[in-house]
């Protein structure tokens, strides 16, 4: 009989916390179906589990990820091709509107370096710190592919010209960089790392599940929409919002001056 494999991703919840963390630091965090089929699983419980508020990814060893597995994408073991009807999650890269349609917010705790589908992992979280020293990069037009799937994350947040430069070079960059880019939010030193993260994820506990996820919903949704659909359409969330009983308990607790229940305990 033989032993049950390593796991490769490992979580913890506390407090309304919950950290993913890619956990294979021999193979550079890199998308295997393993670690892949974890990762779901563990997104899985991220959209179901009420007790969970907010979600933090993170790493061990010195690479976030460094994208897909080349080892199972050879001639040897090549995927059959993608179509309309495709299951995302067989696909190492199918997550990534996952991570943007989720309800919860997620922050990315990047220690380490991250390029070609790590690049994107990190962009895809809704706020993300990276050490700054890590290496950033679109390295996919050096092994003969593009950055397709992710530049759908990617492109909202760089300007045109920008992102020609990153995708056709192909080099690497600071994490300074990336966050002048607009594909991260903050480049830190590794000694400030934790604090800078607990420091964000202390203003999210703060707010209503509803509204956080409506929030996200805002940033992803109405740069799409023409003015009138989105006047519309906010106008509408902003009703159901203030109807709502999270909305009710938020109004009042703000005017007695005390801790809205939604707060997660740290006592459990």
């Amino acid at each position: 009989m033989s032993e049950p494999a390593t796991p490769k991703v490992t979580t913890t919840l506390e407090a309304g916390l919950y950290t993913i963390t890619l956990a294979d630091p021999d193979n550079r965090n890199a998308l295997s179906r393993q670690l892949t089929t974890e990762f779901m699983a563990a997104l899985d419980r991220v959209d179901t589990d009420d007790d969970i508020r907010v979600v933090v990814l993170t790493n061990e060893g010195s690479v976030f990820c460094a994208g897909a597995d080349l080892s199972e994408r050879s001639d040897d073991d090549r995927p059959a091709p993608a179509s309309d009807h495709a299951d995302t999650r067989a696909d190492p890269l199918g997550f990534f509107g996952r991570i943007r349609r989720s309800p919860k917010p997620w922050v990315g705790k990047i220690n380490g370096h991250a390029v070609a589908g790590g690049l994107g992992l990190a962009a895809a979280t809704d706020i993300s710190v990276a050490i700054d020293t890590a290496k950033m990069g679109f390295s996919e037009v050096r092994i003969g592919v593009a950055p397709a799937i992710i530049s759908v994350i990617c492109l909202p947040k760089m300007r045109a010209s920008e992102a020609s430069e990153a995708f056709l070079r192909g080099n690497r960059f600071t994490a300074v960089e990336g966050a002048r880019l607009g594909l991260i939010n903050y480049a830190v030193p590794a000694d400030e790392l934790d604090a800078k993260v607990d420091e964000i994820v202390a203003d999210l506990v703060l707010g209503g599940p509803l509204a956080l996820a409506a929030s996200k919903q805002l940033v992803n949704d109405v740069p799409t929409m023409a003015f009138d659909q989105a006047m519309d359409f906010t106008t509408r969330l902003s009703g159901r919002l203030f109807e709502s009983d999270e909305g009710q308990e938020g109004m009042k607790s703000y005017l007695e001056k005390r801790t809205p229940n939604w707060v997660p305990s740290r006592d459990g």
